[in-house]
């Protein structure tokens, strides 16, 4: 109880890129990106010197919206989630000494924040390492919690969510950042969610945080019989390109 407090803003390791990197590389999608922008740029300045004032506007319009959503996508794959997650993991009020899952940790971002606050627990990670963050696989994450001084806390499992090699009442605290949604069929999801409630001890919590299907999260938790069930929006900071893209979050209480 007595612990310092680490300051969760500080971070020392690479979390790479959110996204879909499965048939373009990031690198490409990134060129491709440039090439409209630069397109649009120049569609509007064409039409500026040719006095063609609507394409102009139109064109201008897009070439600003492009930029706009490139720009509120990148913030928050390499700010927004981290500042949203400190104050979510400041909020759980962690003793320190908890059992705590990352189901699809990834590079660890969200995991490794979670080990700062465990100087006698153990933050557990999983993930079936995909190319859905740059450069993910588990000698990142392992590189990540070395140059974060938590390496000694944590471990890294590769597995799927819908089957959790762990065992019944295992863990305090759950926690996943932008996952579940990879999962493609709502079957998929619902039998994650449903492995996640049987790792959760009596009295544990749940923290999911995703792009959609969380109005059914939610409503599967509380079929299970969990309490103060609650769904929030994450505001701008976990905005993907704009507020059409929000993340929101489910949290949860195991009853005791």
């Amino acid at each position: 109880m007595g612990d310092v407090q680490p300051d969760l803003r500080r971070r020392q390791g690479d979390y790479g890129v959110d996204g879909d990197f499965r048939v373009v590389p990031a690198r490409w999608q990134a060129v491709i990106v440039a090439a409209i922008a630069v397109a649009l740029v120049a569609l509007t300045v064409r039409n500026v010197v040719a006095d063609a004032l609507v394409g102009a506007v139109v064109t201008g319009l897009l070439a600003l919206g492009l930029v706009l959503f490139v720009g509120s996508y990148l913030r928050t794959t390499r700010v927004g989630k981290f500042e949203v997650w400190v104050r979510i993991l400041s909020d759980l009020r962690l003793r320190g000494d908890e059992q705590v899952l990352d189901l699809g940790c990834g590079r660890g971002a969200l995991l490794l924040s979670a080990a700062k606050l465990l100087p006698r627990g153990r933050a557990v990670g999983i993930d079936l390492w995909r190319a859905d963050q740059t450069g993910n696989s588990p000698d990142a994450t392992w590189r990540n919690a070395e140059r974060e001084g938590v390496a000694d806390r944590v471990e890294l499992d590769t597995g799927d969510m819908r089957q959790l090699p762990f065992a019944d009442n295992t863990f305090d605290l759950i926690i996943s950042n932008l996952a579940l949604h990879n999962i493609p069929s709502a079957a998929g999801r619902r039998a994650a969610i449903d492995e996640a409630v049987r790792v959760l001890r009596p009295g544990g919590r749940l923290a999911i945080a995703d792009l959609w299907a969380t109005n059914r999260h939610r409503a599967r938790l509380q079929e299970l019989g969990l309490t103060d069930v609650r769904r929030r929006n994450l505001g701008w900071r976990m905005w993907w390109g704009g507020p059409w893209f929000p993340t929101r979050l489910v949290t949860a209480t195991m009853n005791t």
